[in-house]
């Protein structure tokens, strides 16, 4: 049940969440100097993005009663450190595109991308730091255990690209890390400031965690059968990295000793385009990308069950709902 003394007579859509919160993030720009390192920080932040995780996690506090304000610090720290990771990400990726521009270290260097991304999580905690205690160390404790599982999944998802021997659930445990565990863990701080208890709470991370592992095979999907010019990367990066996504497990597993030979001697081919191309055929011959989606369904079905099980009136749980929807429906 609701745990808290401030709850509001109207909850905020999606939309004046994400409001609220480029609102907080205006009233609380980066210092100015040095120049070399908060310019590559306001580089990545200023990029244009769904802000998918701090809206979860004002939507949550929303649903079980407190105000979205008394959130928006927690907001912003799973925002900047999301985008910490991106910054990472591209340089061990080589990635040259982050939503259609040039990444950090293309603009500004390795060093200046590496130093970027590191102040950022710094300043993660001190925005964590900000709330109000007990809540604050509970922020801490949820973030910090969602911040090293993501960063065992990058060194997973790495390791994947030189082994032939992954399996479904090693990907999948892989995502979850990576991707899946920062969205729970939003959803879980927004439900700890408003004092839920600790049954629905686990239950709206739950919910986050099956809605994040969709969301990353959703987004496999569109890596590999997506607009480019919609998603702002270059259609079959993976491919070209050899990552070992579930399309590519699941076209290894049903591919006959042909098709397997020579899904492994693409890998090798030097040239992106016949790589993406050949890849491709064989994922389409073997109706790879309608297999993916409904595994991609069957976890945000398993999402909307744990938020059916919140012991919470349903028209509060109505924006949780829409975003849900809106995430698993995409197309960039």
């Amino acid at each position: 049940m609701i745990a808290t003394q401030d709850t509001q007579t109207r909850q905020r859509t999606a939309d004046e969440l994400y409001a609220l919160f480029e609102e907080f993030s205006s009233k609380n720009p980066f210092p100015k100097e040095p120049a070399g390192l908060y310019h590559a920080v306001r580089h990545i932040m200023s990029i244009p993005g769904k802000r998918l995780r701090p809206i979860l996690c004002m939507a949550a506090a929303e649903m079980f009663g407190a105000d979205a304000r008394k959130a928006v610090e927690a907001a912003a720290a799973v925002e900047l450190y999301h985008n910490s990771t991106l910054v990472h990400d591209d340089i061990m990726d080589a990635a040259s595109l982050r939503r259609g521009i040039p990444t950090v270290h293309e603009v500004y260097g390795t060093n200046a991308a590496i130093n970027a991304g590191d102040v950022m999580i710094i300043k993660t905690y001190e925005l964590l730091a900000r709330l109000a205690c007990p809540v604050s160390v509970k922020a801490i404790q949820i973030f910090s255990k969602a911040a090293v599982e993501i960063i065992e999944g990058q060194t997973m998802d790495l390791d994947f690209e030189t082994r032939t021997d992954v399996t479904e659930a090693e990907y999948l445990k892989m995502i979850e890390y990576k991707t899946s565990v920062l969205l729970a863990a939003s959803l879980q701080m927004g439900a700890s400031i408003a004092h839920a208890n600790e049954r629905d709470a686990e239950a709206v991370y739950a919910f986050g965690k099956n809605l994040g592992i969709s969301f990353q095979i959703k987004d496999d999907l569109l890596d590999a059968f997506g607009d480019g010019t919609k998603t702002g990367k270059k259609v079959g990066g993976d491919i070209v990295q050899n990552k070992r996504t579930l399309l590519y497990l699941r076209a290894l597993s049903k591919a006959d000793p042909s098709q397997r030979d020579e899904l492994k001697r693409l890998e090798t081919v030097a040239g992106e385009q016949e790589k993406i191309e050949g890849t491709l055929a064989i994922f389409n011959s073997l109706d790879i990308k309608n297999e993916v989606e409904k595994t991609a369904s069957e976890y945000y079905e398993n999402a909307i069950e744990h938020l059916q099980k919140i012991e919470i009136a349903e028209e509060r749980k109505q924006v949780l709902y829409n975003l849900a929807e809106r995430i698993f429906t995409r197309e960039f």
